[in-house]
């Protein structure tokens, strides 16, 4: 009865990863880490022929990135960017996922936050595709025990995208604790 009660990921891809839609040969920007296996799985769905980068504001959680890689063989480049301009020229990505669930953008109001968004398209080619993953609507039987917090309809994120010159900016799902928001910049 126990394994009917649990979730497990053996033989199959996180919800999240499949919501980003990263394809084999693409060139992947991953700011933030909430969930390192997530991260090593991104960074694997793009194969040997793809690029895999991480910027993380710190190196704790580079130590965590490198670690997680190193136990899945996907390949990630993983870079410590305290803020600022992203050490990436222009048009260099096809897409970009911000980890936002534990906050790193902040409110709306929040400059690190916006200029993160702001260098993601930037680094972003035209046509390419940002996805931001926030903490969403908790799910499943775990969500009975824990407190239960209200999440609420947008954080910012949609506006701001928008504001950044992203293009069809929309909430894609909330499901398994997540809330997937997704842009393409024109």
């Amino acid at each position: 009865m126990a394994m009917f009660l649990r979730q497990t990921t053996i033989g199959r891809v996180p919800l999240a990863v499949s919501m980003c839609g990263v394809r084999l040969g693409e060139r992947v920007l991953q700011i933030g880490l909430n969930e390192p296996a997530i991260m090593a799985f991104v960074a694997a769905a793009t194969g040997l022929t793809g690029q895999a980068e991480l910027v993380v504001l710190d190196e704790k959680d580079a130590k965590r990135a490198r670690r997680a890689t190193a136990e899945t063989g996907a390949g990630v480049e993983t870079r410590v960017v305290s803020s600022g301009r992203l050490p990436f020229d222009e048009a260099t990505f096809d897409v970009a996922v911000i980890h936002n669930r534990d906050g790193l953008l902040g409110s709306p109001e929040t400059t690190p936050g916006n200029n993160t968004i702001r260098e993601c398209h930037r680094v972003l080619r035209p046509g390419g595709r940002v996805m931001a993953l926030e903490e969403g609507s908790p799910s499943g039987l775990l969500a009975w025990f824990r407190p239960h917090r209200p999440v609420t309809a947008d954080r910012g994120t949609v506006a701001a995208l928008a504001a950044a010159g992203f293009r069809a900016v929309r909430v894609v799902a909330d499901r398994e604790g997540y809330r997937f928001i997704e842009g393409t910049r024109p």
